[in-house]
């Protein structure tokens, strides 16, 4: 008797930080993951990160999707940060998989994509396009995710002092990507969420005092909360965007200091039958990593 055929799902920026963390879950579930790549970097980045199939397409080109997407049972997109297609490859992608007959389609959009920042608005139309296309579809809304802080994480051990370009008083909801990609992993491989969309946020909203408290108790050390210049910040951090991208990115950073960026942990802890990750468990887990590479060198 054959072995029943191994589940296929295509993990669009499986290259990334938040597509690798699905593609290492979907793969630590069994099953196989095919990375939609345009680079031989990018593929080797996403086996890495689990994919044990390559497709190379992009999503500029509709036609490159069709070998993509070939035998595909799901998809999950996530679209790239501030690029100023980013709707329209997004719908692109919809398109591709509705005509492909794809059974499930799991979009990592944002959380509050409604509230007028330019990058989160982009994921609108990508909704209406799944909406329409009658899909068996779930989309989540993440919060802020504590990976964003990973690389400040060198520079606070070796100064002491947590700096973000926004007022250090603004209060942020944030969240582990892995245990979205728990979430993401589940909507893909079972019907339980379903047409269910879905904000993700770990437990409480912190400022950047309560967040370098945190840090402090990590190291074992004091840690300092300050504030930073976009200028100043950029300098240090270097992000990969330029142009209209860094714009976009000053712009997020002034919301959270105009209205923060609230967030409610009821449905991710409900989803995932346990405590979301914390911050504190996390600077803990960077902690570790430091202690570990300094006893290494």
């Amino acid at each position: 008797m054959s072995e029943p055929k191994k589940r296929t799902v295509l993990v669009v920026g499986a290259s990334g930080r938040s597509g690798g963390f699905v593609a290492a879950e979907l793969a630590r579930r069994g099953i196989a993951v095919r990375a939609l790549v345009r680079s031989e970097y990018a593929a080797a980045t996403a086996r890495a990160s689990g994919a044990t199939e390559i497709a190379s397409g992009d999503l500029r080109d509709p036609e490159s999707l069709k070998a993509a997407l070939r035998n595909v049972d799901g998809v999950y997109h996530v679209g790239p940060p501030f690029v100023a297609d980013e709707a329209d490859l997004g719908i692109t992608m919809v398109k591709a998989a509705k005509r492909a007959g794809i059974r499930k389609f799991v979009f990592s959009s944002v959380i509050h994509p409604a509230n007028g920042l330019a990058n989160h608005a982009s994921k609108l139309p990508v909704e209406q396009a799944i909406l329409r296309a009658n899909l068996d579809y779930t989309i989540l809304y993440p919060a802020t995710l504590f990976q964003n802080m990973a690389a400040a994480w060198k520079g606070v051990v070796e100064t002491g002092v947590f700096a973000e370009p926004f007022a250090k008083t603004a209060r942020l909801a944030r969240v582990d990507y892995r245990d979205v990609a728990e979430v993401a992993a589940e909507a893909l491989t079972s019907d339980r969420l379903a047409y269910g969309s879905f904000e993700l946020a770990a437990e409480s909203m912190h400022d950047r005092v309560e967040t370098a408290g945190m840090m402090s108790v990590a190291l074992g050390r004091p840690v300092e909360a300050a504030e930073v210049t976009f200028e100043q910040w950029t300098a240090v951090a270097k992000p990969p965007f330029r142009g209209e991208q860094l714009a976009q990115l000053e712009r997020v950073f002034q919301s959270y200091s105009d209205f923060g960026s609230a967030g409610n942990s009821l449905t991710l802890r409900a989803i995932l039958g346990r405590q979301p990750r914390t911050l504190h468990q996390f600077f803990e887990e960077l902690a570790a990593a430091s202690r570990g590479a300094a006893a290494a060198a």
